[in-house]
């Protein structure tokens, strides 16, 4: 089979390798889609000490089943959870780690990002008629927008410097965008809360400007979810600001295996059902040989863009 490798500096190459052999507990899934995740860009900007396999955002099909799986069978569609080999043709997981997709397109059937934005939103716990705050109108910006929205606020408030991202947030159900290269966010806020600002907000961008904006937005007392991936040079918090706010700080970033499958598991009902829609988000496709240009898409980010994805049929 095929499997992408890392091996230098915005340097994939297709390799070929066995196809994974399975455990009892284990599925063998040929992989349809997999996401290309934020998470993943610095290694590839900056090349790996050594050869990495990346590809952690992967749905499919079961292809076959191990001794001990009763609750699946070939030709389910799954999104799965692993954290590393999702660019290639196979991968081997356990079948406690593979969720039902329902009859929706596969690229809409994320798992591990949704996964994500499901416990950042549980995490962050938005109540009925809160005012809340999206700062990033990207991919999860958009997941967690979405999210949200389940939770009836009274405004949700998305910001962003992309006429076209705010524009999706707008169609998604945004109540109110900012363009922050055109006007403050932290007024614009005031202007919407009756000076009050509001109850939750999160930063959803991973950028050091966003998180510093945080403290401006965001009522005493109030939320702040950090939802964005922060790479590279350290970050800096106006701390004696935040503390004198009384703020609650919440970092929705998990490593508890228990959380991620159950944030899979919600994010694949709400999917399957209907509840959530995921539609439009995936907006670039590109066959497993054109990886590295799945990649730079992700770093330029042109017009109209949300997620890339390497898919099968490209």
């Amino acid at each position: 089979m095929r499997i992408a490798v890392l091996r230098g500096r915005e340097a994939f190459e297709i390799e070929d390798a066995p196809v994974p052999s399975i455990r009892p507990d284990e599925v063998l899934v040929e992989v349809v889609v997999s996401g290309v995740c934020a998470s993943e860009l610095e290694p590839w900007v900056t090349g790996p000490e050594q050869p990495r396999y990346l590809g952690h955002e992967v749905s499919g099909v079961v292809a076959e089943v191990g001794t001990e799986v009763t609750d699946l069978a070939v030709g389910d569609p799954v999104g799965v959870w692993v954290t590393e080999r999702g660019f290639a043709d196979y991968v081997a997981v356990r079948a406690a780690y593979c969720f039902p997709t329902g009859s929706g397109p596969l690229e809409q059937a994320l798992a591990e990002p949704l996964s994500c934005a499901v416990n950042a939103v549980e995490l962050a716990a938005p109540r009925l008629g809160d005012d809340v705050l999206v700062i990033g109108a990207g991919f999860m910006g958009n997941l967690v927008q979405r999210l949200t929205a389940l939770r009836a606020p009274r405004r949700l408030i998305v910001a962003d410097t992309r006429a076209d991202a705010l524009d999706r947030a707008r169609q998604a159900g945004a109540t109110d965008v900012v363009d922050v290269t055109k006007e403050s966010l932290p007024d614009a806020v005031k202007a919407l809360t009756g000076g009050r600002g509001v109850d939750l907000t999160y930063e959803c961008t991973g950028t050091q400007a966003a998180l510093a904006t945080c403290g401006d937005t965001t009522r005493m007392s109030g939320r702040i979810a950090i939802v964005g991936f922060h790479q590279g040079p350290f970050r800096e918090i106006p701390l004696a600001q935040w503390n004198w706010m009384a703020f609650t700080i919440l970092n929705a970033h998990f490593r508890d295996v228990g959380t991620i499958m159950r944030g899979m598991e919600v994010g694949m009902r709400l999917v399957s059902s209907g509840v959530l829609s995921m539609d439009g988000l995936v907006t670039h496709r590109f066959p497993l040989e054109q990886i590295n240009e799945a990649f730079a898409t992700l770093r330029d980010k042109p017009d109209g863009f949300v997620k890339a994805v390497v898919s099968r049929s490209g």
